[in-house]
């Protein structure tokens, strides 16, 4: 059975998860689309050949109609989650929803509730749990060589270039835009940190700030945009969006993420244009943004087991490292390579995981989002939502932990589920 897709926003994640029925024409096919950008709405128009009766500018239009599809892509912003959300459960589409569920945890019982009701196939899109990294790892802990989980440290590397982009300048700047830093940026790996455990979470304690990107951390004789900014202050900047874009990328042949967010026809004019007029071109200390660039988060699970997580801006943009510690054993990783000390035997074995990096949707987020596109479309041919690693409750239960967090950061005590 060849599965049929809507799509609903047609941004990066739309876009890269759409590829999907390009790389696998006979597995899937777009159908339509609906997005209310025209350059984004019908770049993937064209790219899929979707009839321009199916060209929809908003998902409400798209809803109007009959049944379009076996399945729906809810690739909108995390504050557009909800509504479209509830609607195409109650017309019987398998719906795929972009992480997070929605930005409150209301919002996100009335998701699973609307999707139960409705007797649909639902995943949402944490990519994490379906790399090769993860899967063998999986099979590592379940092994029992490092014995019994004790604890485990976990880094989100967020990178300098990337907090600036989509955390200060960006779509996720902003909470009442779109969610706190921790929803946005770390759902995938609260999720997936309750995905390794593999036991339920009893208590959160968390703090974060935002440190650096505020007015007052201003260089002295800052603009308020980068290509006004005196030279010798904005050569002299890590976040100058002239280095960021220009510099460290265009100007090296790259025009792919996060260049062409900028601009759909990515050209060194197009470029400059908008980093003289969008909001790409800001002053990382003259922007609207409000979410912390750096958190920490404790967690306590059912059998006394322990996770630490830190999530911060100021390190390379790389993989996330994780370090787990058991009664036989440990394990430290880098998202592509398990290395496995075992206490008895003192011996140390590496596995590398890593895929190729090609730009593709086989290899974005290490594998991730081909292997949760292939097990959605297989979900969906085959009925069979065993595939699908992230069921409703366990979502939602991972979803309830970063609200816990986030509800401790604000008030400083420690919360219970």
């Amino acid at each position: 059975m060849k599965v049929k897709l809507l799509v609903v926003g047609c941004g990066a994640r739309g876009t890269g998860y759409s590829k999907f029925a390009l790389d696998f024409p006979d597995k899937a096919q777009v159908v339509a689309i609906a997005e209310p950008n025209p350059e984004r709405r019908n770049a993937i128009g064209d790219a899929h050949g979707v009839p321009e009766n199916l060209r929809f500018h908003d998902w409400k239009d798209a809803a109007a109609q009959p049944r379009l599809a076996d399945a729906v892509l809810i690739c909108t912003q995390d504050n557009m989650h909800e509504e479209p959300a509830i609607a195409f459960a109650g017309l019987g589409y398998d719906i795929l929803l972009e992480k997070p569920m929605a930005p409150t945890a209301e919002a996100c019982r009335n998701i699973v509730a609307a999707v139960k009701r409705a007797g649909v196939m639902f995943a949402v899109c944490h990519v994490l749990r379906y790399t090769e990294y993860t899967r063998r790892l999986k099979e590592v802990l379940a092994s029992g060589a490092i014995g019994d989980i004790v604890s485990i440290q976990h880094l989100e590397p967020v990178g300098y270039w990337h907090q600036a982009h989509s955390f200060v300048r960006g779509n996720w700047r902003n909470e009442a835009e779109s969610s706190f830093m921790l929803l946005a940026k770390c759902c995938h790996d609260v999720d997936w940190l309750r995905y390794v455990m593999d036991r339920p979470c009893k208590q959160l304690q968390s703090f974060g700030t935002l440190k650096h990107f505020r007015h007052d951390c201003a260089p002295a004789g800052a603009a308020a945009r980068c290509m006004e900014c005196p030279a010798g202050v904005e050569c002299n900047c890590p976040y100058s969006a002239i280095k960021i874009y220009l510099r460290d990328r265009l100007d090296q042949g790259q025009t792919g993420w996060p260049v062409n967010v900028l601009t759909q026809n990515v050209t060194r004019e197009t470029v400059l244009k908008a980093l003289r007029e969008g909001p790409y071109g800001r002053c990382v200390y003259e922007c609207d943004n409000d979410v912390v660039d750096n958190q920490v988060v404790n967690m306590l699970f059912a059998d006394g087991s322990t996770v630490s997580m830190t999530m911060t801006a100021f390190n390379a943009h790389s993989g996330r490292l994780t370090r787990i510690f058991g009664t036989r054993g440990s394990i430290d990783t880098d998202s592509n390579t398990i290395t496995l000390f075992d206490f008895l035997t003192t011996k140390k074995t590496v596995i590398d995981t890593a895929v190729n990096n090609d730009g593709g949707i086989l290899s974005g987020h290490g594998g991730g989002d081909f292997g949760l596109m292939a097990a959605f479309i297989s979900a969906v041919a085959e009925r069979d939502p065993s595939k699908i690693l992230s069921g409703t409750d366990e979502t939602l239960e991972s979803h309830l932990m970063v609200f816990a967090a986030e509800e401790s950061r604000r008030t400083g005590k420690v919360v219970s589920l």
